[in-house]
C-alpha cells in the first residue's frame, strides 16, 4: 500500500512538472518556415528608425524567412534584402511555461550556426500575440521616451 501510494505521488507530481497543452500546441503550430510580412508599430504615427534583435533594422528584417525546429528549439532567419547585410541569423527559443497565463512569450537567444550564445545568454522576450496554422503576431514592447512602445510583427507559415 506504501508502494502505490509512493507511485501515485510521484506520477502526479511529474504531471504537474510537466510543459502545459497551451506550450506542446504552440511548440507544434510553430514547426516549420515563416515570412515575417510587415512590421508596425501599433499605429503609432511617424517614421521610426527601429534595429530589431540587436542586428538589422525593421526594413530589412520585413521579408526575412523564419525557421523554428521545436524538437531541439533552435531556428533562424535568413535576410535577403540586397540592401542589407544578408544571410542567415541563427537562435534558441524556448516558450516559458506560466501558470494562468492570458498570453505567452517567446524567448529568442541569437547565436552562431553552432549555436553558441552571441550575446553572452541574453536575449529577447517577444509575446505571442496571435498564433495559428497559417498566422503568426509577435509583439515586443520596449520603452521610448518613458513610455510603452509596441513594436508587431506579422508572419504568414510558408511551409512545415
Amino acid at each position: 500500500m506504501k508502494r502505490i501510494l509512493s507511485v501515485l505521488l510521484l506520477s502526479v507530481f511529474l504531471v504537474s512538472c510537466g510543459t502545459s497543452k497551451v506550450v506542446k500546441e504552440s511548440r507544434k503550430t510553430l514547426k516549420g518556415y515563416w515570412n515575417l510580412d510587415n512590421i508596425n508599430y501599433n499605429n503609432a504615427p511617424g517614421v521610426y528608425d527601429v534595429t530589431l534583435f540587436g542586428d538589422a533594422s525593421s526594413e530589412c528584417l520585413v521579408g526575412s524567412t523564419w525557421r523554428f525546429i521545436p524538437n531541439n528549439n533552435f531556428g533562424n532567419y535568413e535576410i535577403t534584402d540586397g540592401s542589407c547585410t544578408l544571410g542567415k541569423r541563427y537562435f534558441v527559443w524556448s516558450i516559458p511555461d506560466q501558470e494562468n497565463a492570458t498570453s505567452y512569450d517567446i524567448l529568442l537567444k541569437p547565436t552562431n550556426e553552432k549555436m553558441k550564445s552571441t550575446m553572452n545568454n541574453a536575449g529577447f522576450r517577444l509575446n505571442i500575440n496571435y498564433l495559428s496554422d497559417n498566422e503568426l503576431t509577435f509583439t515586443q514592447t520596449v520603452q521610448v521616451d518613458g513610455k510603452p512602445f509596441t513594436i508587431v510583427m506579422n508572419f504568414s507559415k510558408i511551409s512545415e
